[in-house]
């Protein structure tokens, strides 16, 4: 019997971690996932320097998860 070594390529990462940004122009950011298939995300959560509710923009991917 003989062993064969094979190349295996990786799975791909179903989820990504991105960094949101305050459209409110404060410099506040978060992090939070999203799907890799998906398109790139805004949200509406509250940014605590202006103390309203603002859209943030995902801005860049930082890392596969």
């Amino acid at each position: 019997m003989f062993l064969t070594t094979t190349n295996l390529a990786k799975a791909k990462a179903k989820t990504i971690l991105v960094k949101m940004v305050s459209a409110a122009g404060t410099g506040y950011s978060f992090n939070t996932k999203r799907g890799r298939l998906r398109d790139k995300l805004v949200l509406r959560k509250k940014d605590p320097i202006v103390n309203q509710h603002v859209l943030f923009f995902e801005t860049k991917k930082i890392r596969s998860i």
